[in-house]
């Protein structure tokens, strides 16, 4: 059974679980399924963000946490304007922000919890090289928080549960002896076999494109998007999988797919105006 079959047989979407679970992504409003409410996703994360700055080492660096967090209000403020101006609800009203930048040179990543919860790790500042390009990565983790990518991926996860249950009742056991066969259950069996990883390769996508948004609409040059994939590519030489294995596009694609949209959201998102 491939995915296609998968999910029309078991259902990959709203209209399997009811209109009220359906909603849209801010901007690009692709159809969502949204299972688990946002407000519990919000409390674990925040939960768990304590407990990473216990138990990582935060960067003594005061000059650049001031600038990353220069960087994250500009884009909080751009963005809640953003909307309040097209007259759409804000999907960061229940953000409770907050930056940390983590001492580790060797962990070139970032990224943005739901709520708004974000770290930066020292090491990701050798890619970004100056604040066009720490905007780049910053806009690009906020776009995931923005666009609710936990709360459809963990809603996922309920349904992919649901789904491999009924699958293994319908084999007669099969699937379960296959996890049994190999220490694997059978989500992640699944998620192996290609199940997840075209949606997570979408989510990248979208956060990609929603960041460029974001930057620009904040006064960063978003240009320098580009010469950041450039370096992380040139970082991941030899190390990176092909796409098709990958929860993530290529370096290459989304180089391609960024230059594509340069223009487009430069001219139809300048820089925004605060009230």
């Amino acid at each position: 059974m491939n995915r296609r079959d998968f999910l029309h047989l078991f259902g990959c979407g709203c209209m399997s679980f009811g209109l009220s679970s359906c909603s849209s992504t801010p901007i690009t409003e692709r159809k969502q399924l949204k299972l688990v409410p946002e407000a519990k996703l919000n409390a674990q994360a925040a939960a768990v963000f304590e407990k990473i700055k216990e138990k990582e080492k935060l960067s003594p660096d005061i000059k650049t946490l001031n600038e990353i967090k220069e960087i994250g209000k500009k884009m909080e403020d751009s963005i809640s304007e953003y909307f309040a101006q097209s007259n759409l609800p804000d999907p960061t009203q229940n953000f409770d922000w907050e930056y940390i930048l983590i001492d580790n040179k060797k962990v070139k990543n970032a990224w943005c919890m739901p709520g708004g919860k974000i770290a930066v790790y020292s090491g990701m500042l050798d890619i970004t090289k100056n604040t066009n390009g720490l905007a780049a990565v910053m806009g690009h983790e906020i776009a995931h928080a923005v666009a609710k990518h936990s709360v459809e991926r963990a809603s996922r996860t309920v349904l992919l549960n649901t789904s491999t249950s009924l699958i293994d009742i319908f084999t007669g056991g099969k699937l379960s002896q296959v996890n049994r066969a190999t220490g694997m259950n059978t989500v992640g069996l699944l998620s192996q076999i290609g199940i997840l990883n075209p949606f997570n390769r979408k989510q990248e996508s979208e956060a990609d494109y929603l960041g460029l948004i974001f930057s620009s609409l904040s006064g960063y040059d978003i240009r320098e998007t580009v010469k950041i994939w450039e370096r992380m590519k040139e970082a991941n030489k030899g190390k990176e999988p092909p796409e098709f294995m990958s929860t993530h596009p290529s370096s290459t694609n989304r180089i391609k797919k960024i230059n594509e949209w340069m223009s487009q959201v430069i001219l139809e998102y300048p820089p925004i105006n605060i009230s």
